[in-house]
């Protein structure tokens, strides 16, 4: 979802042709297959299209052409932490934006007491736009 919506925003913009999205897991189970019905319904209903979104796989390739990877810390399937350890191993690891609300297992603290030996930079759920976009600045310029 995250994916579509960002394109979309950056197309708004004028930034489509300056800023580059990707969205990947770290498990293949899902791998080449369409974004979940119900998420594509939901983006559809305000006015995102979610329909060519297929799930991929992160891979290391991909590092060294991202300045940036933003990574939830809960999702359903694994965490966050799996991909801040993944990104870890990397020898020219990009900036990592973690964010979170918390969930029924662990609390919004808990998972980001967890991020930040990890993690560039923290955010918690809910922000607005113009905080993740202060916060995205601010590890970009760090990184420049």
């Amino acid at each position: 979802m995250a994916e579509a919506l960002i394109r979309a925003e950056l197309a708004a913009a004028g930034l489509s042709e300056r800023v580059s999205v990707e969205s990947a897991g770290t498990g293949d189970w899902h791998l080449g297959d369409r974004m979940d019905s119900r998420a594509r319904a939901e983006l559809a209903r305000r006015g995102y299209d979610g329909s060519a979104h297929r799930a991929r796989q992160i891979s290391r390739e991909w590092l060294d052409r991202f300045d940036l990877v933003i990574t939830d810390m809960l999702m359903p399937k694994h965490d966050g932490m799996e991909v801040l350890l993944f990104l870890e191993q990397q020898p020219n690891r990009p900036r990592v934006l973690a964010i979170s609300g918390g969930g029924s297992q662990v609390s919004a603290d808990e998972a980001f007491m967890l991020a930040r030996s990890k993690a560039d930079a923290t955010l918690a759920k809910p922000f607005d736009n113009s905080q993740l976009l202060a916060a995205v600045d601010k590890l970009l310029k760090v990184a420049a």
